[in-house]
């Protein structure tokens, strides 16, 4: 048997991922999967479920390595934003911990810091030239009619590192939001309000080859920010502008494996990189070719 292991098993992004795993083979053995999340999972794809200690928690990697010995995976496959980081440290630990040969779906440290903060994901963006909004710390302003003036409009107050659209605010008048509860642990950027792409990108960590499948977010889960509540896979010559941009950001980031972002267009019909999640998304089933990709480049050999 293959075992393939699904952290965040109990989100959009983990869950999509149970879903694609059901009834595969893969080099001709049937797929065992193992989902792990914060909380007992009731109902999900997975063939095993099991429970884990939140990323931040100082039990989250003696308990990821018990999970990782007791089912010995020969793949294991993290979805949670604030989680890579620290997946990407205990790498050969876990490797270790797993089958022969095993693989944790992760960039290595540095890209992974960088994309699971928002404030140094634009940083490094822009510094690589990279198109992305105005961007700075919320503690470099005052106040919201500050952060107003200094984007010259409406800007999007959200925290560094989080996932989806959690604790996202677009500010448009200054009382809109309490700036008091805002510190360094929040970016502010310009608001770009043009229609909106959810790249789902694999880049291969033997060759650096790139493949870049555009979606078009068709409503948000938040209104005007946040999760798509759906999306359509655009044609391969469909935006170019936007492939490009996403390519050049997981080069710019040093980026492998599943990536998925968000692009928006602004009023001249340029885009720009809003945000970037080193690790599949909720909508990757609209790109089965990533999974593929995954499961050919990071699966040990058939012995």
């Amino acid at each position: 048997m293959t075992t393939v292991l699904v952290t965040g098993a109990g989100g959009p992004a983990g869950a999509s991922l149970g879903r694609q795993l059901v009834g595969r083979t893969l080099q001709g053995r049937p797929v065992v999967t193992v989902g792990v999340d914060l909380d007992v999972l009731a109902g999900a794809p997975f063939t095993h479920t099991t429970t884990v200690a939140a990323a931040a928690d100082p039990a989250y990697a003696p308990a990821m390595r018990s999970v990782v010995e007791a089912f010995r995976p020969d793949l294991v496959i993290p979805t949670v934003q604030d989680e890579l980081p620290q997946a990407a440290v205990l790498v050969d630990v876990l490797a270790a911990s797993a089958a022969p040969g095993a693989s944790v779906v992760v960039a290595g440290a540095h890209a992974s810091g960088l994309a699971a903060d928002k404030l140094l994901t634009m940083w490094t963006l822009a510094g690589a030239g990279v198109p992305v909004p105005v961007h700075v710390a919320a503690s470099d302003l005052p106040d919201a009619a500050g952060a107003l003036a200094w984007a010259g409009g409406p800007v999007v107050v959200k925290p560094r590192v989080s996932r989806g659209g959690r604790g996202v605010t677009v500010v448009e008048k200054p009382e809109d939001l309490d700036w008091t509860g805002t510190d360094a642990s929040w970016i502010v950027q310009g608001f770009v309000d043009g229609p909106e792409y959810a790249p789902q990108v694999y880049r291969s960590p033997r060759t650096g080859r790139t493949t870049v499948v555009v979606l078009e977010k068709t409503a948000l889960k938040e209104g005007r920010v946040g999760n798509a509540a759906d999306a359509v896979r655009l044609p391969d010559d469909a935006v170019p502008d936007v492939r490009a941009v996403a390519a050049a950001t997981v080069e710019a980031l040093d980026l492998v494996g599943p990536v998925d972002m968000d692009v928006r267009r602004d009023a001249s019909g340029a885009p720009y990189v809003l945000e970037v999640n080193g690790r599949f998304g909720a909508l990757s089933a609209h790109a089965p070719e990533l999974l593929d990709l995954v499961l050919d480049e990071w699966l040990p050999p058939s012995p």
